[in-house]
């Protein structure tokens, strides 16, 4: 499946609005791409029954996870605090997985069990997990589900590979007896199986993930009635990317689970955690055009939002689409997918002191140059594919910058708020 040129979708208008209303750098979200990817993942093919779990670390906005679950998705949460984030944004705890490297002692451990017999699911990922978890899981009759580390794994880069021996998510295969025997002793049976391989995997390595883990629950895991096959489904920002075939790897999943129901008579329902695939394309950071300036090798654009409000050039070195727009949104100057506007080479760089703040840097983190039309200084310069991994990742308080708003591009072509700006006395206000 090819790259679709979704800001035509949202608009130059929408871009214009967005940053006279809220100002520069300004979140914008499309919600019709999110719930039409939402609507492609839970008509996925499937063989005895499917749940698909948004990963809410790609972004957790409360209106965002509202939209999500109201579209039929569950969640898969990292961490107890997006269990309760969750929550408070109205979502049932026993829609939530929690999936955590966290190790919960004192008032986080009488948290979770709160909210274990409130519904939580819980994945134990270390044997120290499930030693912790075991005894009340016992006492209370709750089901443990168990991440694997395969120790093998693929991702877009090394840092987004989960599954390899250079990674240390889930309970590794060499320690799966000690698992078994903790849970035996404790009368604990694994009936949800998980392995996630990494971020942005290709389809190949996908399919056999497939294969692996049903692999492994044949050989491993009698009790199991569920079988996760996490996220990662990769997501195409740029021209000449590809993004995952849902549909493809939907058929796939359902031809392996079948025979697998036919070699062992045992039927298992399927999920899968994607967050990239949900929300990166319906996210675009609209900033302003501030400055320009070159050298002897570049010239640069400069603009009022880079690094802390999209960190991923920096982090993994990698490409977002850039679009100019004038600054009152008459006119597309740029588009990374019209190239007979690409009249001009620059560096676009934000405002942070740092060198790495730069949206168009290669993988050894050098900046490099993007071919587009000239802009001006007050032009909009807009980075898509920024709904994933951006608003709830990145480092927005350096330099003392605040938080940049979110806003919402709704079906009916509205812009909603859903997140105010933050201020400089919300950022010091715990400051003693």
């Amino acid at each position: 499946m090819n790259i679709l040129n979704d800001f035509s979708k949202f608009n130059s208008e929408a871009a214009a609005l967005a940053a006279e209303t809220y100002g520069t750098p300004v979140y914008v979200y499309d919600e019709a791409l999110i719930l039409e990817r939402c609507r492609e993942c839970t008509e996925m093919p499937e063989a005895y029954g499917l749940i698909v779990r948004y990963a809410m670390k790609a972004n957790s906005n409360r209106t965002l996870l509202k939209l999500i679950t109201n579209a039929g998705l569950h969640l898969d949460a990292s961490s107890l605090n997006e269990v309760v984030r969750a929550g408070l944004a109205g979502v049932a705890y026993d829609k939530i997985m929690l999936t955590t490297q966290e190790v919960h002692t004192g008032e986080d451990r009488k948290k979770l069990e709160d909210l274990l017999l409130s519904g939580l699911r819980y994945n134990a990922c270390s044997l120290t997990q499930l030693h912790h978890i075991g005894g009340f899981a016992k006492a209370n009759n709750i089901d443990v589900g168990i991440r694997v580390h395969p120790g093998i794994g693929s991702g877009e880069s090394a840092t987004r590979n989960t599954g390899d021996d250079y990674s240390c998510f889930g309970i590794h295969l060499s320690d799966l007896p000690a698992a078994h025997k903790f849970a035996a002793e404790n009368g604990i049976k694994f009936k949800h199986i998980h392995v996630h391989i990494g971020s942005g995997a290709d389809t190949k390595m996908w399919r056999q993930n497939i294969d692996l883990l049903l692999d492994i629950i044949e050989n491993h895991f009698p009790d199991a009635d569920t079988v996760c096959f996490g996220g990662g489904l990769k997501e195409a920002r740029m021209p000449g990317e590809y993004a995952a075939d849902v549909p493809l790897l939907g058929s796939y999943a359902k031809m392996q689970i079948e025979d697998f129901y036919k070699k062992t008579g045992r039927k298992l329902k399927m999920e899968i955690e994607p967050g990239t695939y949900i929300t990166a394309n319906a996210g675009y950071a609209v900033t302003r055009l501030i400055d320009k300036k070159k050298t002897a090798r570049s010239n640069f654009v400069i603009t009022d939002g880079g690094m802390e409000i999209n960190s991923r050039p920096l982090l993994y070195g990698s490409k977002h689409p850039v679009y100019i727009v004038s600054y009152d949104g008459t006119r597309v100057i740029s588009s990374e997918f019209d190239e007979a506007k690409h009249d001009f080479e620059a560096v676009v760089a934000g405002k942070c002191c740092e060198s790495g703040d730069c949206q168009t840097l290669d993988m050894d983190g050098h900046a490099v140059a993007r071919a587009m039309g000239e802009p001006k200084v007050d032009d909009l310069l807009i980075i898509g594919g920024v709904g994933a991994y951006c608003s709830s990742m990145s480092p927005y308080n350096y330099n003392s910058h605040p938080q940049a708003p979110e806003v919402l591009f709704t079906t009916k072509g509205k812009l909603e708020l859903i997140r105010k700006r933050q201020t400089l006395e919300q950022m010091l206000e715990n400051e003693i």
